[in-house]
C-alpha cells in the first residue's frame, strides 16, 4: 500500500474514532431516556439529546390512513397537528419536539444537526435556564454565538441548576412559530420542593404545551402582514402538538372524522403536579381551565409561591405555571380548554385535550367545544389587560415562596424606564418615503412599530460575548446617544443598556397603550427577576405620567415575598416594575416574546458586567461576521490538507472497509 492510500486511511480512521454526527437515522424520542427518575441529593448524571432539525409536512406518508383510522395518527413520524395540511419544521419529526427531564445538578448535552433545507441557520434557546457559568450555551443568534450553518452541528452543554419548567426553543428568525420547540423540566430532590405534600405525583406525562398555530408557514404570514397588510390574527391553536380543527370525510361510515387530540390519565381520589407551557407565538394570551375541576397554582417561571385556588388562569407567552389537580370528581372525560384572547379572539381560536380518569370509556367528553363555552367564570390568576380585583388575581398578589434577596433592597443600584408601544413611522424595511409612505397608502396597511423607546433593535454583526472586538464602532445605542427625533423618524440600532456586576437593577416597563389594546409578554434571559409592580392605569398612558407618579411615590412596589419570575405581561396602559441581582456576566436579551414584534426589533440588550469579567468561549467556539476581500496572504501556497469531511452516512458504509484494507496491508508486509 503507498504512503498517500495509507494516509488516506489513517485520516478516514481518525473521523470515525472522533466521531463524527452526520445523520441520525433513527430519530429519537427520548420518552424513555435514563435520565428519567426519582431525583435524589447527590446524584447527577450526563445526559445526552441529538436533535435533527428539518423541514416537514403534517399528514406525510407516515401517518397512512390518519384520521380516519385515527391510529395511524400515532405512528413514528406522523404529525398530524391539528390536521391542517402545511409545511412544518421539527425536531425529530415530532411536535413539539423530543422532551427533555433532567434532575437538578445533571450535565445537559445537545447535539444540534441543522439539517434545514435551503441553508437556514439556526440555534437553540433554552428558556428559563439562566446559565451562570455557561452564557454562551444561551442560544441567542448573532448576541451569544453564531448561527448554526446548514449541514454541520453544534453541540450544546451546560448544568441544569435552576429547578422548574421551563421549554426549549429556537432563537433565529420565526423557527420556533413552525414547530422548532419543546419541554424542559428540571425536577429537584423531594427534600427541596416546598409543595412536596400538595400532591402524590410529579410525571412527565403531566406537561401542557399550549400555543396558537398558523396554517401557514410563519414567514409567509409575515411577510403579507408586514408588506402588503394581510391580517395576523391566529385561526387555530395546539396543546400538546395536538388538536381539532380540520375535518375529515370517513365516506365508509358517512360520518366527520377528526385529527385526535392530547390525553391526560389520572386515577380518581390522587393529585397531580401539572406543568403548563406556553409557546405563543403572536398576540395571544391563553385562558387555561379544566372542566369540573378548580386548580391549585403552585409556581411560575420555575419558581413557587404560596398556592392558590383558581378556576382558571391565563399564560402568555413564553411564561410557565405549575398547578396540582385533585382527581376528585366522577370517573369520567372532561374536556381541558384552551381559548386565545386578544387577536386569538378575532377568529375564535382554541383548542381542547382530555382529562381521562382511570376506568373510564375511551372517548370524547360530550360537552359542547365552542369558544365561548371555554369562558370559565370564577377566580382567575394572571388577568389580560385587567386591573386586579379579588376574581382577578395580579402577579404581585402572589407571596413568593423564594427567599427574599438583594433585589428586594429598598432602592435599586440603576433604574430604567423602558417604554413601549406602536409607532407611527415609516420604517424603510417595508415604507419606502418616495413609493409607498405610511400616507399614501390604505389605513389598512398601515404598518405601526412595536418599539421599545421608539427603538427598533437589531442585531449586530458579530456576537458581542464571543467577538466583542469585533463589534464596529458605532454598533451600540441608547436613547440618549441617538442624534434625531425617533418620534418623527424611524430609529434602528443594537439597543444597549449597561449594568454593574453586582447592580441592583430595576426595570420600568411601560406599556403606552395609545395605538392598540394589545400585549407585550416581555422575557429576560440570563436572570430572574421579581414583580415589585403591576397596574393597569387607563385604557392608555405615557412614560412622563409614570415617571411622574413615581417620582410622586405613587407606584407601590412589593419590596418582600414578591414573586419570581423570567418573563411577565406587561398591561396595556399600565407598566410592571422588575427588579434582579446583575449576578451573571454576559450579554442578555430582554424582548417581547410576541415573534413578530421580537423579530422587527421590539427588544434591548443587557450587558452585565465589562467584557473582562465574562468568562472566555469555550475552545474554537465558532466565529462570524462581516468580511470583505482585502487579497490574499504573500505566503499563501496552493498546498491543501486531508480533512475530515465525510459524512458519517459514508463513514458507516466505508469505515469497516478502510480498516480491513489498512490491516490487510500491515499483513501483507
Amino acid at each position: 500500500m503507498s504512503q498517500y492510500a495509507l494516509l488516506v486511511a489513517s485520516t478516514v480512521i481518525a473521523c470515525l474514532l472522533n466521531g463524527s454526527h452526520g445523520t441520525v437515522t433513527e430519530k429519537n424520542t427520548y420518552e424513555n431516556h435514563t435520565c428519567i427518575r426519582e431525583c435524589t441529593l447527590n446524584s447527577s448524571r450526563t445526559c445526552v439529546y441529538d436533535f435533527i432539525l428539518e423541514y416537514y409536512f403534517t399528514l406525510t406518508k407516515a401517518c397512512y390512513n390518519c384520521p380516519i383510522n385515527v391510529t395511524d395518527c400515532y405512528r413514528p413520524h406522523c404529525v398530524a397537528a391539528n390536521g391542517y395540511p402545511r409545511a412544518i419544521m421539527t425536531v425529530n419529526r415530532m411536535l413539539p419536539g423530543p422532551a427533555i427531564h433532567v434532575c437538578k445538578g445533571d450535565t445537559i448535552v445537545v447535539n444540534v444537526q441543522n439539517a434545514l433545507q435551503g441553508g437556514e441557520g439556526t440555534s437553540i434557546h433554552w428558556h428559563g435556564v439562566l446559565q451562570h457559568d455557561s452564557q454562551y450555551m444561551d442560544g441567542v443568534s448573532m448576541l451569544t454565538q453564531c448561527p448554526i450553518p446548514s449541514h454541520t452541528t453544534f453541540q450544546y452543554k451546560f448544568k441544569a441548576n435552576n429547578a422548574g419548567t421551563h421549554f426549549w426553543h429556537a432563537h433565529s428568525g420565526l423557527q420556533r412559530s413552525d414547530g422548532f420547540y419543546g419541554v424542559l423540566v428540571i425536577r429537584d430532590a423531594p427534600e427541596h420542593e416546598v409543595h412536596l405534600g400538595l400532591y402524590d405525583f410529579d410525571l412527565p406525562e403531566h406537561t401542557i404545551v399550549v400555543n396558537d398555530w398558523l396554517i401557514e408557514l410563519c414567514v409567509s404570514k409575515f411577510a403579507n402582514h408586514h408588506h402588503a397588510g394581510g391580517d395576523n390574527k391566529p385561526e387555530s391553536m395546539l396543546i400538546n402538538g395536538r388538536g381539532m380543527f380540520q375535518n375529515f370525510s370517513n365516506n365508509s361510515t358517512q360520518s366527520v372524522a377528526n385529527t385526535p387530540v392530547a390525553v391526560f390519565k389520572v386515577h380518581q381520589g390522587r393529585r397531580y403536579r401539572f406543568r403548563s407551557i406556553s409557546n405563543g407565538i403572536l398576540n395571544c394570551p391563553i385562558q387555561v381551565s379544566i372542566d369540573n375541576h378548580n386548580l391549585t397554582m403552585i409556581a411560575s417561571d420555575g419558581n413557587p409561591f404560596k398556592k392558590i385556588e383558581v378556576e382558571s388562569f391565563n399564560i402568555f407567552a413564553g411564561e410557565r405555571f405549575d398547578f396540582v389537580l385533585a382527581a376528585t370528581a366522577d370517573v369520567g372525560n372532561y374536556w381541558i380548554r384552551a381559548r386565545g384572547l386578544a387577536d386569538c379572539s378575532v377568529k375564535k381560536a382554541k383548542q381542547v385535550a382530555i382529562l381521562r380518569y382511570e376506568g373510564a370509556p375511551d372517548e370524547q367528553p360530550t360537552q359542547p367545544i365552542s369558544y365561548e363555552d371555554a369562558n370559565r367564570s370564577g377566580k382567575k390568576l394572571n388577568p389580560w389587560n385587567q386591573k386586579g380585583t379579588e376574581e382577578l388575581i395580579q402577579i404581585t398578589d402572589l407571596d413568593s415562596l423564594v427567599e427574599d434577596d438583594a433585589a428586594l433592597k429598598d432602592k435599586p443600584d440603576k433604574k430604567f424606564y423602558i417604554y413601549m408601544d406602536f409607532n407611527k413611522i415609516d420604517n424603510y424595511h417595508f415604507q419606502d418615503k418616495t413609493y409607498y409612505p405610511l400616507s399614501a397608502v390604505e389605513k389598512a396597511k398601515h404598518l405601526y412599530m412595536p418599539q421599545m423607546n421608539r427603538i427598533s433593535t437589531i442585531l449586530p454583526p458579530t456576537p458581542p460575548l464571543t467577538q466583542y472586538k469585533d463589534i464596529p464602532t458605532g454598533t451600540f445605542c441608547n436613547p440618549e446617544t441617538i442624534n434625531k427625533n425617533c418620534t418623527k423618524e424611524y430609529c434602528e440600532c443594537t439597543f444597549l443598556l449597561k449594568a454593574s456586576l453586582g447592580d441592583v437593577v430595576e426595570l420600568v416597563v411601560i406599556d403606552e397603550g395609545v395605538t392598540f389594546n394589545a400585549n407585550h409578554p416581555v422575557h429576560l434571559h440570563g436572570h430572574a427577576f421579581r414583580v415589585v409592580g403591576m397596574d393597569r392605569l387607563n385604557d392608555s398612558t405615557s412614560v412622563q405620567e409614570v415617571m411622574r407618579l413615581d417620582a410622586e411615590g405613587k407606584l407601590p412596589r412589593k419590596l418582600t415575598k414578591a414573586v419570581s419570575k423570567d418573563t411577565v405581561t406587561i398591561p396595556d396602559g399600565g407598566y410592571s416594575i422588575l427588579r434582579f441581582l446583575a449576578d451573571n456576566p454576559g450579554f442578555w436579551l430582554f424582548h417581547c416574546h410576541i415573534e413578530f414584534h421580537v423579530e422587527i426589533g421590539m427588544g434591548l440588550i443587557i450587558q452585565v458586567g465589562e467584557p473582562g469579567q465574562m468568562p472566555k468561549p469555550p475552545r474554537n467556539f465558532p466565529k462570524c461576521g462581516h468580511w470583505s476581500f482585502q487579497g490574499y496572504d504573500e505566503d499563501q501556497t496552493n498546498q491543501t490538507e486531508t480533512k475530515c469531511n465525510v459524512s458519517s452516512a459514508s463513514m458507516n458504509n466505508i469505515g469497516t472497509t478502510v480498516l480491513m484494507i489498512v490491516l490487510g496491508a500491515f499483513w501483507m508486509r
